[in-house]
């Protein structure tokens, strides 16, 4: 395993193509869905087909820098989920969004802060980004307490898109929170 980033406790990695089943896992629970599906699951032909080679796909064309990341605990190696750092499609490689998907068994360890706070180290020191984004839906107060002790503010609110469907707490829309690199460099 090709490590791509190590913290204290996890090591992230490129995802690689035997590794469909650990998503069809993490995408079958429907609390880890909720905020995103309303706790549908994602169908595991859409994950092998689409969702794993566009992942693939964006290790070539972000030369490996950039993408999503399978999230491993160093201790025992379980697969907690992945995180993101990347550009939005036709965005500008200094401009990236921070994210991460966790199975329910990691929630409330620290690992979402612990795995993007050093995401954003990595992001202003090695990458040359200069700002760095996340949403997620209003509601979602646990993503938003950990973008907020990563040092990101609130910068925008939007509706929640149409085709994302019923969840719970959609009429409150979404939230997208930003820290730039001379901030984060202020902390």
């Amino acid at each position: 395993m090709q490590t791509y980033l190590e913290t204290e406790r996890l090591l992230l990695r490129r995802f690689t193509a035997d590794d469909a089943d650990l998503l069809i896992e993490l995408d079958s629970d429907p609390a880890v869905m909720r905020h995103l599906t309303g706790g549908k699951p994602t169908a595991p032909e859409t994950i092998r087909e689409r969702y794993l080679p566009n992942v693939l796909a964006g290790y070539q064309k972000w030369n490996g820098d950039l993408g999503v990341f399978a999230a491993h605990e160093k201790d025992g190696g379980a697969f907690i989920g992945w995180f993101i750092l990347r550009p939005a499609p036709q965005g500008p490689l200094d401009d990236v969004e921070l994210g991460y998907r966790l199975r329910r068994a990691a929630w409330g360890n620290g690992y979402a802060t612990e795995g993007s706070r050093a995401l954003l180290g990595k992001a202003f020191r090695e990458l040359g980004v200069r700002r760095v984004w996340a949403d997620t839906m209003a509601v979602n107060q646990g993503s938003r307490r950990i973008m907020e002790k990563l040092g990101m503010t609130l910068v925008r609110s939007f509706p929640t898109p149409a085709d994302i469907g019923v969840i719970e707490g959609a009429e409150h829309g979404g939230v997208v929170y930003e820290i730039t690199r001379e901030r984060w460099k202020r902390q």
